[in-house]
């Protein structure tokens, strides 16, 4: 088991949380929306995530894709909100009690556990080299995450890793068989896709943490640091065209010492950064630091 010095602490589910507070239901582009009508929240989660002990906390750009964009005919506001959540983040980290790193995201393009509709590799490249530009020269880590197929991981990870900085890739795999991803490919040939692509870190994320927990000791052989952020969903669903995400029902077992339990056992099999994805908290990521004692001030 690694040191609890040697743990780094991410935050955890942004967009939920934004959808707690708030009290609305969904739209599509939720966390673009909010940063154009509700920017102080996205600030207050931040601050409440840090607060909590996240060391590292990751843009809210997750549907700031311009292939999102587009079809909600907001194309050409793909670079200032991209600009409009550097500038909240950075603001949210000023004056934190410890120091705390921020991550670009590199999302999946078209929309979340839906294999069947990643574009193809050229493009793949093309659009997460767009996603990069921007970020890259405001943040310390690019996090790839919520990958569903070897295509789009390999793309994220290569436009990371071009970028110079370390790029973490964040891999989602079957809620049943923690083995192969959403797309069902094997999780051994997507880390070794990866890994080949210039991957500095290696995560499981946005999947049961039981799924997730069956397959970490797979990351552990190929030598990199790894870790996991879990969700807290019953099970995924397509997130198509026309959905959002309140057709995903959140688990009632999964509060934060629970969660945290699961976080327990993936440090035992090795893993060095962990954190939450969907349906986990400022509370969750608190009693996590607990244990690992962290500084956090919720």
């Amino acid at each position: 088991m690694a040191a609890q010095n040697a743990i780094t602490l991410l935050d955890g589910g942004t967009g939920q949380e934004l959808i707690a507070r708030i009290g609305e239901d969904p739209r599509p582009l939720w966390s673009a929306w909010v940063m154009m009508e509700r920017p102080d929240l996205v600030a207050a989660v931040h601050r409440d995530f840090i607060a909590a002990g996240a060391e590292v906390i990751t843009l809210n750009t997750y549907s700031v894709t311009p292939r999102r964009l587009q079809r909600h005919s907001a194309g050409e506001r793909f670079l200032e909100l991209q600009q409009a959540a550097i500038e909240i983040a950075h603001r949210a980290r000023e004056g934190a009690a410890h120091p705390v790193r921020l991550a670009g995201c590199l999302p999946p393009l078209v929309n979340s556990y839906v294999p069947h509709l990643a574009p193809n590799a050229a493009d793949a490249a093309r659009e997460y080299a767009e996603l990069v530009a921007p970020q890259a020269p405001h943040v310390d880590i690019i996090l790839a995450e919520t990958m569903a197929t070897i295509t789009e991981a390999v793309a994220a990870t290569r436009a990371g890793a071009d970028s110079g900085l370390p790029i973490w890739t964040g891999l989602t795999v079957d809620d049943h068989d923690g083995h192969r991803l959403r797309s069902g490919e094997p999780l051994d040939e997507a880390l070794d896709a990866v890994v080949e692509a210039g991957a500095d870190a290696l995560l499981l994320n946005c999947s049961r943490p039981e799924a997730i927990g069956a397959a970490l000791p797979t990351l552990a052989r190929h030598g990199l640091p790894f870790g996991a952020y879990a969700n807290g969903f019953t099970a995924a669903v397509d997130l198509d065209y026309a959905t959002t995400v309140d057709v995903l029902v959140a688990r009632t077992d999964l509060g934060p010492a629970a969660y945290a339990d699961h976080v327990d056992g993936w440090i035992a099999a090795g893993a060095t950064i962990v954190g939450g994805c969907c349906e986990t908290g400022p509370a969750h990521i608190a009693e996590i630091a607990r244990r690992l004692g962290k500084p956090a001030q919720i």
